[in-house]
């Protein structure tokens, strides 16, 4: 068919695709997202729905699947799941141009770049990883390798490089990192548990050699950071770990380039600090779930039961994952250890200013995520009425807790009950807000409250 038999819409849509052809594509049309050709197959049939078609013009008709816009959370992680990549178009301005509605991709989801709430585990973090690998010539068999991570609905981000013969450590590494989404150059193999699913080996994501090259890995970390050299981060002669940690960049850039500000540093560690486990001992020991398997699930135990399971009395999201990592890596410094052990003998020993602290902080929403969505755009009325309400209760968390508390006093002084902020939340919204944010101008004052309390946490 010719482009001058096809319809305005079908138009706009197959010039949109031709970016995206390896996305399935949802393209806002009214109160639907709507997937058409191959994509409308593989949704209908991925997430059963009916397939219908659509007329495109010159008495041709192509398939046709849609999703209602207010149900595209329980849709697209369903996609997620099986590995897919979605790009969403929507709308852009109130009024018609020429009679059509100006359409754009606004995001990309992934497994790894996903921070819809409702879709993240709150108990643990959602990890995209990079892997690069090469031989490093100082053994046979032996092979240098690099892992990049990062969490965009937290912020954290971190890069490590090591050695790995018959891919054993750079497997462990990742088993316990757990990624939900490894990006890769597709020249190589990675060597993932065989048989895992997302819980330990993750989707991997082939990408071109090119996006691992060197020099513009390393350009994209300088002018992230706005720095001229590296060496601040621990980077000086980590040339693999550069590649790793730039790639995530450039991934982000064209998938979820909203997150980026959220990366605000960038932590280079070494497995010599931690003891490596490696997916056996893990889980013979049966650190963070058991070994008898969830019902349902042939490959994933259960957390009741487990260390992490009898350990966990947290009241936060926050401290959840925060316990997770610290199961998952134990630490080998002995100094790091005691200080870690005086926190828990402070709280062991202090019943009634423990249970005073589980009461006060129990009420808190998830601080990390919460002042990610608001520094990236995402953000609704209720984010921002949670954030308020949570800002409320810092000082009452710092009164329960006596003065000079050494073993948590690092702590403390880290946590700011962000006045300026909670003042501008306090006039400007309502308690019971709208559901979206449409007035001009909210969205920069969000981000101005989002960066007040990420920088004084």
């Amino acid at each position: 068919m010719s482009t001058d038999e096809v319809t305005p819409v079908r138009q706009q849509y197959l010039d949109t695709k031709r970016q995206y052809q390896n996305e399935i594509l949802l393209f806002r049309l009214g109160d639907f997202y709507e997937t058409f050709d191959e994509d409308a197959e593989i949704v209908s049939r991925e997430l059963d729905i009916v397939l219908t078609s659509r007329p495109v013009g010159g008495g041709v008709r192509v398939p046709l699947a849609g999703i209602p816009y207010h149900a595209l959370d329980n849709y697209l992680i369903k996609l997620v799941e099986k590995g897919y990549h979605v790009a969403i178009a929507e709308q852009q301005g109130e009024q018609p141009v020429k009679g059509l509605f100006p359409r754009k991709v606004v995001r990309v989801v992934t497994p790894g770049t996903l921070i819809e709430p409702s879709l993240l585990p709150g108990d643990a973090n959602n990890y995209l990883a990079a892997v690069i690998m090469e031989s490093s010539g100082s053994a046979a068999g032996t092979t240098r390798a690099a892992i990049a991570y990062a969490d965009i609905s937290t912020g954290e981000f971190a890069v490590t490089e090591l050695e790995t013969a018959n891919g054993a450590p750079l497997r462990a590494e990742l088993t316990r990192l757990r990624p939900a989404e490894i990006i890769h150059p597709d020249t190589i193999v990675l060597p993932l548990p065989s048989g895992e699913g997302r819980g330990e080996g993750g989707h991997a994501t082939p990408l071109p050699a090119w996006r691992f090259e060197p020099g513009r890995c390393a350009e994209s970390l300088l002018r992230h950071f706005d720095a001229s050299t590296l060496d601040g981060f621990g980077l000086k002669n980590a040339p693999l770990a550069v590649r790793a940690a730039g790639a995530i960049l450039g991934y982000l850039k064209e998938t979820e380039p909203a997150s980026l500000a959220l990366l605000t540093s960038l932590r280079h560690y070494s497995l010599d600090e931690f003891m490596t486990l490696d997916a056996p001992t893990r889980r013979n020991l049966e650190l963070t779930e058991t070994l008898r398997p969830t019902q349902g699930d042939a490959l994933r135990g259960e957390v009741k039961g487990s260390l992490l399971g009898v350990l966990d009395l947290t009241v936060t999201p926050m401290g959840k994952r925060l316990l997770r990592q610290w199961v998952s890596q134990p630490l080998l410094d002995l100094a790091k250890i005691e200080t870690r052990q005086n926190g828990v003998e402070f709280f062991f020993s202090g019943g009634l200013t423990r249970a005073e602290l589980r009461a006060a902080l129990k009420p808190l929403a998830d601080l990390e995520r919460l002042t990610n969505r608001i520094l990236s755009g995402h953000a609704q009325p209720r984010d921002l009425v949670a954030l308020r309400e949570t800002l409320r209760r810092i000082p009452a968390i710092l009164a329960v807790l006596p003065p000079g508390a050494a073993p948590i006093q690092a702590t403390l002084n880290r946590l700011s009950p962000c006045a300026e902020a909670l003042s501008l939340l306090e006039q400007s919204i309502a308690d019971d807000p709208p559901a979206t944010t449409q007035n001009t101008g909210i969205r920069s004052e969000e981000r101005r409250v989002g960066k007040e309390c990420r920088s004084r946490w």
